[in-house]
């Protein structure tokens, strides 16, 4: 279970009305957060059977009449990334073929997200055909949760919702004892994220210049900015094979950093991930429950997962009821 905390940076509004005619579903990739979605709305998550094939296809079937209902899909796009998509692509088909009034695809990891554009010829742009496929299988709105780029948000031809776990991981970092604390972006392309975050610690930002020789491969080079005797928040979108987080706490820990905190919204820990994070100098890894943690990953210490269920679950209320998302972080 992930911890659970009270959200001062975020609006929520007491239980609304009409959440009994909310229709929740979900996939087999996080079936957990569906639950805590579930508990915040006061509802039931609907039952779904999913099955596999001997060949492999997959087989979907919801298990309740949904004609004329609002329905919510959680299921994030992590690994297996394939799998899961073609679980929410099939899930949303069935529930266009059975009525169902409106369908929000509630996506908090969008999986092919960072093969946004063309690096080299002959190379497809991943993100933007996921996004047809989910808008021509029939949903009509999507929710996601920090995108690798805002500019994704452009690659869907229906409403896109873009949440941030910032409230979330805002109310966590609060409750440590930050000595000078310094939000650091791991990149050039994070600072915006990371200058967001300093801004409501009130604190500076530092850069780390890094550079790409190849596909999950990073060189990391030195720090712009003042790190010596400051506790280091690393902040970023997501952490992968965590090559990047860690050579950035080596290197801001060798800079005289009194310590380093990472934080990222989704855990995708692919690879020897967990490993090098278990191994490293960092002393926290904060993360959301977007995507679930594997066993290994529960039994690292200094890994904690924090809920975003009454994030999403807001912003389920606030679309169910046509009021303002954006209202929720002012």
């Amino acid at each position: 279970m992930a911890i659970e905390l009270t959200l001062p940076e975020l609006k929520l509004t007491s239980i609304h009305e009409e959440t009994q005619h909310i229709k929740l579903v979900t996939g087999r990739a996080n079936p957990e957060l569906a639950k805590e979605i579930a508990q915040y709305l006061d509802t039931y998550v609907s039952p779904v059977q999913i099955k596999n094939f001997s060949d492999g296809e997959l087989y979907v079937r919801i298990e309740e009449s949904v004609r004329g209902e609002d329905v919510y899909i959680v299921q994030p796009t992590c690994g297996p990334t394939n799998n899961n998509i073609m679980e929410l692509l099939l899930m949303i088909d069935a529930l266009k073929r059975a009525s169902a009034k409106s369908i929000t695809a509630i996506i908090p990891y969008y999986g092919y997200a960072r093969q946004d554009r063309k690096n080299a010829g002959r190379e497809p742009i991943s993100a933007k055909l996921v996004a047809d496929l989910i808008s021509t299988a029939g949903a009509n709105r999507v929710v996601a949760m920090d995108l690798h780029t805002g500019q994704l948000q452009g690659f869907f031809n229906i409403i896109t919702d873009h949440l941030h776990a910032t409230p979330v991981l805002l109310s966590y970092i609060r409750t440590r004892n930050l000595v000078n604390p310094v939000v650091v972006s791991p990149d050039a392309g994070g600072v915006e994220r990371a200058r967001v975050f300093a801004k409501k610690l009130e604190c500076p930002i530092a850069i780390i210049d890094k550079r790409r020789s190849a596909h999950n491969v990073a060189e990391v080079y030195n720090i712009i900015g003042e790190v010596k005797g400051r506790s280091c928040i690393l902040i970023d979108d997501m952490i992968d094979t965590a090559g990047t987080i860690c050579s950035g706490a080596d290197l801001l820990t060798s800079n005289g950093a009194h310590d380093v905190y990472v934080m990222a919204a989704h855990p995708v820990f692919s690879g020897p991930a967990v490993q090098r994070l278990a191994n490293s100098s960092i002393k926290e890894v904060i993360v959301t429950n977007s995507i679930p943690l594997s066993e290994e990953a529960k039994s690292v210490d200094k890994i904690k997962q924090l809920s975003i269920a009454s994030l999403l679950g807001e912003a389920i209320c606030r679309i169910h009821e046509s009021q303002s998302i954006s209202d929720m972080f002012n």
